[in-house]
């Protein structure tokens, strides 16, 4: 299978690559301008990297040639960081709906297989978000299902959502081409993916606001406070980069099932409030370095506004029905809470606390 990847340089497409490199049926064409993460496949015959976005008008020749001779797109190109929707929402925009377009103009010419990732963010907020309290006892007010649940965003002047907006249309983009042209596609929205390599860590590798594991890593790193914003209430599910890449490759594998549907890829099994996982985090680096004291590691509360600047939103609860995952792709995950934290923070235990070579 011929396959490009776009953003493969990124933490998912870093473990695409880990994964789909390991198989010798595959052969790989990947554009990012970033290879720092990749760096152990640069060699690998089966793989070749343009050092550079797709959508710059000098690679759009290069890019062309290799959607007309793939077999499938894979497009993890985007500005995904929280900190950036209401801070810098032109470029979250432009990089997420405008300039992902000429792609999927170019998969629909060549009626190329585009496997695209979007986001859990698509759904915006819950129905039980705005009905009375109670209400997240009744799954059919909280539950996200691909293919029944009503996208809800919040208003204009909460920038926030420029994020999800600009996915939502990318979605209905692909969907139009493939009703009117018959574009196969498959649409991936991630529901919190945490692993090795996952982001930056500020001040030691990258500057701003990442999202939360990082942020939280960061303060336990630094002996900072961890901080909450607006106390922590959003409820999150996490799933393992690990499985989630599994989830990825039966995509590939189940052209017949997969084309033209749309997947959840999450752990409703894992679900936690951010404050829950601000403390189950602290709890496992006491574990990891054996420091008890990590156990009471100051967490206070702040603000969205003072975290995130004007125009942040929360979205309340993202709890996925990851039902026809298990039946078209026959994929389960089965990694624990624990065991995602404990596997993702030894990695950056290991990567941030390492001592220098001479």
């Amino acid at each position: 299978m011929r396959v490009v990847i776009l953003g493969c340089g990124g933490f998912v497409g870093s473990h695409l690559l880990d994964n789909l490199l390991r198989d010798e049926s595959y052969l790989i064409e990947g554009w990012d301008p970033e290879d720092r993460k990749i760096r152990q496949h640069l060699d690998n015959p089966r793989f070749t990297l343009h050092r550079s976005i797709a959508n710059a008008p000098e690679a759009l020749v290069e890019v062309e040639r290799a959607i007309r001779e793939c077999d499938v797109v894979v497009n993890l190109a985007a500005i995904c960081n929280p900190a950036d929707y209401n801070t810098r929402p032109l470029s979250v925009i432009r990089a997420n709906l405008f300039e992902v377009y000429p792609i999927v103009e170019l998969c629909a010419k060549y009626k190329r297989w585009l496997v695209s990732f979007s986001t859990s963010e698509t759904y915006g907020r819950t129905i039980a978000s705005y009905l009375p309290a109670g209400t997240y006892d009744d799954p059919e007010l909280y539950e996200l299902r691909e293919d029944e649940t009503p996208l809800i965003m919040g208003p204009i002047r909460n920038q926030r959502w420029t994020y999800a907006c600009a996915k939502q249309m990318t979605e209905r983009l692909i969907y139009a081409h493939h009703d009117e042209e018959g574009l196969p596609f498959t649409i991936i929205r991630p529901l919190n993916f945490f692993g090795p390599r996952m982001d930056y860590i500020p001040t030691r590798d990258g500057d701003g606001v990442p999202r939360v594991l990082a942020c939280f890593m960061a303060a336990l790193l630094s002996g900072e406070p961890m901080q909450l914003v607006d106390g922590g209430q959003a409820r999150r599910t996490i799933v393992s980069i690990y499985e989630a890449v599994d989830a990825i490759r039966r995509v590939l594998e189940r052209p017949e099932t997969s084309q033209n549907q749309i997947f959840n890829i999450g752990n409703p099994n894992n679900e936690v409030t951010i404050a829950e996982l601000a403390d189950a985090m602290r709890r496992t680096y006491a574990r990891i370095t054996g420091d008890a004291r990590y156990n009471d590691h100051p967490i206070v509360v702040t603000t969205a506004d003072a975290f995130y600047g004007a125009g942040y939103e929360d979205c309340d609860r993202r709890m996925p029905d990851i039902s026809k995952a298990e039946r078209l792709l026959g994929w389960v995950p089965r990694m624990s809470l624990a065991e995602v934290l404990y596997g993702t923070m030894q990695s950056y235990h290991d990567t941030y606390t390492a001592p220098k070579a001479a």
